[in-house]
């Protein structure tokens, strides 16, 4: 993790224009990538890409780390920029993620210099590769697509081709990212829209074909492929995903070890079978259902009691590629309009209304559970150790809370 040591907070210039992603740049990044899917033994289809010439937009899933290998040698021969998060430009050095042709963005904060910047690479000729789930997957499934996608490709005038990944989270699910496991990995590279065709669709049509083929559940597509994950530790981290107990509903009080993942308020535990079920006595799991299970108990929390929390917290921000600069300990509290930080020189707000989700972090750098908050200018990451500090809960607590005010918003616009 890079140290911002001077403590610079000039904010990361959104406006510059990108750049092209360097020609001698390219052996080495196919190289690279080739190397990391060996292992896996990566297979490519492509469908309807007849006829089919750069520049085009490219929505790709993104399960896990490998979706970054996987794009360059499904492209392969043509290059390609990618809308990156800011982080990546701390990690790798402003100057190398230029040339590898990122774009620059804060997670779910909405930009139109990003937009901009996009239009300016498809007009040199090079396409763009955009992630829109904006993080991996949790537990296996789709993350929130933004609702603004089939806007986007259809304003962009280019073809729309889709990168659908099948592996890649399983290989290294979310919260577990450090252990590789096994896992054949194969993608699909598919023209889902000629430009000539997103001329005459509707908004509405190409967003929910999007939607429809950037779906996946990962647990199912193992069982179908009869993929056998036979690694001893694999449940290890699974109760970041999974916090309450089906069989008691306690929060935050699973834990894992080896293959099992267990209840310390009731002793009910589950053994994670080398095909992707969650098999006990108290009735076999499909890890989706379970996680979805969770989410739709926030809402129904949510809808009868309201939302408040309150933790200590640990801070850093990032505000530009120089690195990280610590903030200290502050306080992070939600109510159902926002988010609201407060440190020893300030008090930042996050409303929900302007952010689809929240960037939720298992254990990001080996510094454990944090999740980020964002503005322009900045990223705050947010750290705590209290048990009920819980990214999965926040973050589906987050995306429930837009949803309402955003329906606020609209019916006060209707009176």
């Amino acid at each position: 993790m890079r140290i911002n040591r001077k403590r610079d907070m000039t904010p990361f210039d959104m406006n510059r224009r990108p750049t092209l992603q360097k020609r001698y740049l390219m052996p080495l990044i196919w190289l690279l990538s080739h190397m990391q899917m060996r292992r896996s033994g990566l297979k490519i289809e492509r469908r309807n890409m007849k006829g089919i010439k750069p520049p085009y937009l490219v929505l790709a899933t993104h399960q896990g780390e490998s979706d970054y290998a996987i794009a360059p040698l499904a492209l392969f021969p043509h290059r390609a920029s990618y809308v990156s998060d800011v982080e990546g430009f701390a990690a790798y050095g402003e100057w190398l993620y230029r040339r590898i042709g990122c774009i620059a963005k804060r997670r779910y904060v909405a930009d139109v210099s990003v937009i901009r910047n996009i239009r300016y690479v498809l007009k040199q000729g090079q396409s763009v590769v955009i992630y829109p789930e904006s993080r991996h997957s949790n537990a296996g499934t789709t993350s929130l697509i933004p609702g603004n996608m089939g806007r986007l490709a259809k304003s962009l005038g280019v073809p729309l081709v889709i990168l659908s990944a099948h592996g890649s989270y399983l290989a290294n699910p979310f919260w577990d990212e450090y252990h590789t496991r096994k896992v054949p990995v194969c993608a699909v590279l598919e023209c889902l829209y000629t430009a000539e065709e997103l001329k005459l669709a509707d908004e509405k049509e190409i967003q929910h074909r999007v939607e429809e083929k950037l779906s996946y559940d990962e647990y199912d597509w193992q069982r179908k492929n009869d993929i056998l994950i036979t690694e001893e530790k694999r449940a290890e981290g699974l109760h970041l995903a999974l916090y309450q107990c089906r069989a008691c509903g306690t929060e935050f009080g699973m834990e894992t070890q080896g293959a099992y993942l267990r209840c310390k308020a009731c002793g009910a535990q589950w053994r994670l079978s080398e095909n992707g079920r969650l098999e006990g006595a108290e009735g076999n799991v499909h890890i989706p259902d379970w996680y979805a299970w969770q989410r739709e108990n926030v809402h129904r929390e949510i809808d009868e009691h309201g939302y408040r929390l309150q933790f200590p917290v640990t801070v850093e921000a990032l505000p530009n590629a120089k690195g990280f600069v610590p903030l200290g300990e502050g306080t992070l509290l939600c109510d159902e309009k926002r988010f609201t930080l407060r440190l020893a020189d300030q008090t930042l707000h996050f409303p929900h209304f302007t952010r689809e989700s929240v960037q939720t972090e298992y254990n990001y750098k080996g510094k454990g559970r944090c999740i980020v908050l964002s503005v322009r200018d900045c990223c705050y990451y947010i750290y705590a150790q209290e048990p009920a500090f819980c990214p999965t809960k926040m973050q589906f607590a987050g995306e429930y809370l837009h949803q309402l005010c955003r329906k606020t918003t609209e019916i006060t616009h209707i009176l």
